[in-house]
């Protein structure tokens, strides 16, 4: 029971932070497209990052159920 609540927030967490991550690169590409290439390659490396953190968590709340 409490492994599916806490999987359950894992994966909000994990969501809520790539949209933010999106977010702020969207409106940095609106206020400098001339630097599109840099900040789109930043952005889907702190995305990588939130995926693995939520990956992580979710193996370790499996493991400790």
């Amino acid at each position: 029971m409490y492994t599916a609540v806490g999987l359950g927030l894992i994966v909000i967490g994990a969501g809520l932070g790539i949209g933010l991550v999106g977010k702020g690169a969207m409106e940095a590409m609106g206020r400098q497209p001339e630097v599109l290439s840099k900040i789109q390659t930043a952005m889907i490396i702190a995305a990588a990052l939130v995926e693995g953190v939520a990956l992580f968590a979710i193996v370790l709340a499996w493991l400790v159920s």
